[in-house]
């Protein structure tokens, strides 16, 4: 019999998972079974069950693939010197991210913000899932953490603020930008890009000028 190469299992592991993915953003967890991802991967059930044993696997393996692929990114920017301004970061990041499922479309759309937003309505009662996500999610804000501390160290970020808090900012800008692209549509990752250029290089603005009283005219006070 003849030997199964390496890369025919990944191509293979990759298509069930890509099927998946598109059944979940279009109907959500609960409306898919598994006969629509053997249907949309074109696949046995044999050849799918042999890399996962149901549903609830391929839900926990794609969020698990996505979360990883982005702790990578972000932590690969942060071994960069000098490190990119944050709005450069995140648009990269989120660019690879997107990147990599371009070819995931619903009617011309990409698939992947309504993948995230079904995620989300999941967690509350998927118990696996949230530790999935949170383990993630972690990981994620431990990796910004990081490059906050790079950048007040290089001076270029004031150092009185929680890098944990600049990093859930950062992740809350781009989840909500997600969630526009799948209530609203698609938008170029450059919007999110320049809305955080022109928040991070606000100035303070300059104080008043203090009035100068003895250039004032004062009306003289007529004694009766």
């Amino acid at each position: 019999m003849a030997r199964v190469s390496q890369e025919h299992l990944d191509a293979r592991r990759r298509q069930i998972l890509d099927g998946a993915a598109l059944c979940f953003a279009r109907n959500g967890f609960h409306a898919t079974s598994m006969q629509d991802v053997l249907k949309e991967a074109d696949l046995s059930a044999g050849a799918v069950y042999r890399y996962f044993s149901g549903k609830e696997e391929l839900i926990a393996a794609i969020v698990g693939e996505v979360l990883g692929e982005v702790r990578a990114a972000f932590e690969a920017a942060a071994e960069q010197s000098p490190l990119p301004p944050p709005d450069l970061l995140v648009a990269s990041v989120l660019s690879r991210t997107l990147g990599l499922r371009e070819s995931l479309t619903i009617d011309g759309a990409p698939a992947f913000p309504r993948l995230v937003v079904q995620v989300w309505s999941e967690i509350p009662r998927n118990d696996e899932l949230a530790a999935v996500l949170r383990e993630g999610y972690g990981a994620v804000r431990a990796a910004w953490a990081r490059i906050v501390e790079g950048y007040q160290q290089a001076g270029r970020m004031r150092s009185d603020i929680e890098p944990d808090h600049v990093a859930r900012t950062m992740i809350a800008a781009v989840l909500g930008f997600i969630a526009q692209q799948s209530l609203f549509g698609p938008a170029p990752v450059d919007i999110l890009r320049d809305g955080l250029r022109a928040l991070t290089t606000m100035s303070s603005p300059q104080p008043e000028a203090r009035m100068d009283h003895s250039s004032v005219n004062v009306p003289e006070t007529r004694s009766n």
